[in-house]
């Protein structure tokens, strides 16, 4: 089925236009009811817990979800700026029905978005988000509550409190982070409040940056996305490492000693090695991955006897893999990793903790030497960019001829190179990317695939 709304992770767009706006976000709270069966007479009232980011556009859509669900008689818990990973937490501590998140994660703060959670904190299976897809084109009058019957909303006042508490506890305890230098960017975004404390509880000196959102500076010049000044600041004060977070800290960079950006590749390679030479420690001896890491990775895990299983793009799909493969250690290139058998998405605070655990047990081997464990394989990536009036609408974007660019090119070049030709689920762009021991090959094909696609897509 092509999806109208649903992307890689939930739903995204440009805030008031499009898909993004009040009216929208009533019929997909009022679809999302009815299709998780939310409307049927219950003994108790369903619940959903629902968090944002810190764009100024989340107030409105908040309030729009929250009207949506409240009409079809579900109780709602708002939960405020809080990261991403800590719905998945809160739906499980609450014991609650279902969770949302109102983020576009790194994108600018005019684009914004809605991440969908199940009941168990796993991120919504594409079965139910066709099922919701097919309801909001459709009349839902005759779902809604009696006026005797409505939902309530109320706010959880100690959900960060929470959060952090469970975030902690993922720190071995035999561990503490006294003597350490963290700069830490919190992208003006939704772990502002939440990251430098958890880092500063725990005994590091912190000093902490992107950390006074004001509803348009997320992601802005900060965060993983852009970290200049992040670097500047690791070498000014002679930090042991740097930590970037995105605009809802699923997504983690890591900037050693000399300023230098660490990506999510080495990070797994790095604690794939770790949790490896501990007994049982990496779950069925097994890394997953997507299409997007670098064969490096693949090749130095295999190198000391670890298996690498790649998904689509999306730690969503990551996640799901993980559950299935019932591995502990998984994520993609761009920072969004998962550690624990049990864990649903993303979590860039965990993941930050769980290097300087790394850090603390190797007696301060420099950041530099212990997250750098193999050479990348040359990999050249573009984007291209689209009108963005299409976006979100797969079936638009010259979907077949891309697909057949891409198996022309793979099919000559499958010993010599990995092709990448992929729509973004979250921005309007289309992402290219050529990989190859051979450099020149790599940069050749990638230009040329460049000049197909706009061609394709009349940017030429």
């Amino acid at each position: 089925m092509q999806k109208k709304y649903f992307g890689t992770d939930g739903i995204r767009g440009r805030s008031n236009t499009n898909i993004i706006t009040p009216e929208i976000m009533i019929k997909l709270a009022m679809a999302t009811a009815v299709a998780c069966g939310f409307s049927e007479k219950r003994s108790t009232k369903p619940t959903i817990v629902i968090g944002k980011d810190t764009r100024l556009s989340g107030y409105m859509l908040e309030f729009a979800l929250t009207s949506g669900f409240i009409s079809m008689g579900v109780n709602i818990v708002l939960v405020g700026p809080i990261p991403t990973p800590a719905i998945s937490m809160l739906i499980r501590s609450l014991r609650a029905d279902l969770g949302m998140m109102i983020s576009a994660s790194h994108n600018p703060y005019y684009d914004n978005g809605v991440k969908f959670f199940d009941s168990s904190g796993y991120k919504m299976d594409a079965a139910l988000e066709n099922k919701i897809e097919q309801l909001m084109s459709t009349d839902l009058s005759e779902y809604v509550a009696h006026y005797n019957d409505l939902g309530k909303a109320v706010k959880l006042e100690d959900a960060r409190g929470r959060y952090i508490e469970h975030v902690k506890y993922s720190f071995p305890h035999i561990h503490k982070l006294d003597g350490i230098k963290i700069v830490v960017d919190c992208a003006n975004g939704a772990a502002y409040d939440v990251a430098p404390k958890v880092f500063h509880e725990l005994g590091a000196e912190v000093i902490a940056c992107g950390i006074n959102p004001n509803g348009f500076n997320i992601n802005h010049q900060c965060g993983v996305l852009d970290a200049k000044e992040l670097a500047k600041k690791v070498v000014e004060h002679k930090a042991d490492l740097g930590i970037a977070l995105d605009g809802d800290a699923d997504r983690i960079l890591i900037i050693d000693e000399n300023g230098q950006a660490i990506d999510g590749d080495q990070i797994i390679a790095a604690l794939a090695d770790y949790l490896s030479a501990m007994n049982h420690g990496l779950k069925n001896n097994t890394v997953v991955t997507t299409i997007m890491s670098n064969m490096g990775l693949e090749l130095y895990l295999n190198s000391i006897g670890i298996s690498l299983v790649r998904t689509n793009v999306g730690d969503k799909h990551v996640a799901q893999k993980m559950r299935e493969l019932e591995c502990n250690l998984g994520g993609e290139q761009s920072g969004h990793i998962i550690i624990g058998a049990n864990e649903a998405t993303g979590d860039g605070i965990k993941v930050a903790l769980q290097v300087l655990a790394m850090y603390k047990i190797a007696q301060n081997i420099p950041i530099s030497q212990l997250l750098n464990k193999f050479t990348p394989v040359p990999q050249f990536t573009h984007n291209i960019y689209y009108d963005h009036k299409y976006y979100g609408q797969q079936n638009l974007i010259c979907k077949d001829r891309i697909e057949n660019i891409t198996r022309l090119y793979q099919k000559i070049y499958a010993k010599e190179a990995r092709i990448i030709i992929r729509k973004s689920g979250t921005e309007p762009i289309i992402r290219l990317m050529v990989e190859s021991i051979d450099s020149a090959l790599a940069k050749n094909l990638l230009s040329n695939i460049r000049i197909e696609v706009e061609k394709e897509l009349n940017l030429d």
